[in-house]
């Protein structure tokens, strides 16, 4: 068997462990060659990882932690660097499959070099598409390589989405846990905490997915994620509350089926299923029992509670920077309450506001066009909390 050349984008953050430890099950370094590995600012998990894993080159993108992953790889012949320029230029080293797993539109650029460099893309960067689907899905047609979804909301309907039929799928359902607040009154959510929001009841998952999944601007940016990966449009893209996380997403056909995929709430499932494409590898995830489940629930999600899913439809709808915008207000916004200076609900009302407020040029098809619009909203996220008219908890 010939080795597999692979880079990990974010190999630090909880898809990237997730996925050290699918590569590590499946035999590590005697079946796969580590190109390129990359962190944020956790220059000990790095270094650990590549000890490990013996990566042609290690980059942290906090600079102000580049001496403290050479002293730890010092001898190891590992290459290292820092920065954000220089984790773009090991996600152009040439490879066969790159995870894409750094969190927000940061990104953005180093799934596009992977793409140009003739990767084939583990997708866990949603906002990759919800910024700039349209230039993301032409340059993988470009380069004629995959983008294997790894959310486990898209994998599932990649598994079950029959491309041959197209024509027969009459929409796509994406499930949503309903987060930790699913039962909450808006009096209560008013009152929510940092430390609640970051209490997912199903899943493990980094901070800012966790706040994303409490506001469910998640499920937000994968009904747009969803529109650009399967080339379908908003009102065949369905969202439903599903608490226990079992079924991960459905597909439903004209002859009234509808295909799901379950599972356990466990990452390592679709990371695996898109490291094996086409074929299936095993992993130590947990196998799903059935007899510790006596009903699976569904509703409708509720969008006065949760603007976050309206506000996505709409900047879907309206298309072109619109959901780049949107993106780069709720990561400001985002920031801004991890740090108490807004209540939570004032979360979407900050991206409501810019949204009202910026002007975008240009379109989802240029890059430059792409991070012009992301600065410009963060921008006016940033005056808008300073303004004095949100109020933190």
């Amino acid at each position: 068997m010939v080795k597999r050349r692979l880079s990990i984008l974010g190999s630090t953050g909880s898809i990237g462990r997730s996925t050290v430890d699918v590569i590590d099950h499946l035999g590590g370094t005697k079946t796969f060659d580590i190109i390129a590995l990359t962190g944020g600012s956790n220059a000990k998990k790095l270094a650990e990882q590549a000890l490990a894993l013996r990566p042609e080159i290690a980059v942290i993108s906090n600079e102000a932690a580049l001496a403290e992953l050479q002293a730890l790889l010092s001898g190891s012949g590992i290459e290292t660097a820092a920065g954000d320029t220089a984790v773009i230029e090991a996600a152009g080293r040439r490879a066969d499959w790159t995870m894409s797993a750094i969190a927000g539109a940061a990104g953005l650029r180093p799934t596009l070099e992977a793409i140009r460099a003739g990767s084939a893309i583990g997708l866990a960067n949603k906002e990759s598409m919800v910024c700039a689907g349209p230039l993301v899905t032409a340059e993988a047609k470009r380069a004629n390589i995959p983008i294997l979804p790894v959310d486990s909301e898209h994998n599932a309907i990649f598994q079950v989405f029959n491309e041959a039929q197209r024509d027969t799928i009459e929409r796509i359902i994406l499930t949503a846990s309903g987060g930790p607040f699913r039962t909450f009154t808006l009096q209560q959510m008013q009152k929510v905490t940092p430390a609640q929001a970051l209490a997912h009841p199903n899943w493990s998952m980094g901070a800012g997915i966790s706040l994303d999944s409490a506001t469910m601007f998640n499920k937000g940016l994968e009904l747009i994620e969803a529109a650009h990966l399967f080339d379908m449009p908003s009102e065949k893209i369905e969202i439903v509350v599903h608490p226990q996380s079992v079924i991960h997403s459905m597909v439903g056909y004209s002859d009234g089926s509808v295909l799901a995929q379950m599972g356990e709430p466990d990452m390592r499932t679709p990371i695996a299923n898109a490291l094996g494409w086409p074929q299936r590898v095993s992993t130590s995830v947990e196998r799903l029992d059935f007899r510790k489940f006596s009903r699976l629930d569904f509703e409708m999600p509720d969008e006065t509670r949760f603007p976050a899913l309206r506000i996505a439809r709409e900047t879907l709808e309206a298309g072109g920077l619109a959901p780049c915008a949107m993106n780069a207000a709720k990561e400001v916004a985002a920031e801004a309450f991890l740090n108490e200076r807004l209540a939570f609900l004032d979360l979407a009302a900050i991206v409501d506001q810019v949204l009202e407020r910026i002007d975008l040029h240009g379109t989802a098809e240029n890059l430059n066009d792409i991070l012009g619009a992301d600065c410009e909203a963060r921008r006016v996220a940033a005056e808008e909390i300073a303004s004095g008219r949100f109020r933190g908890p």
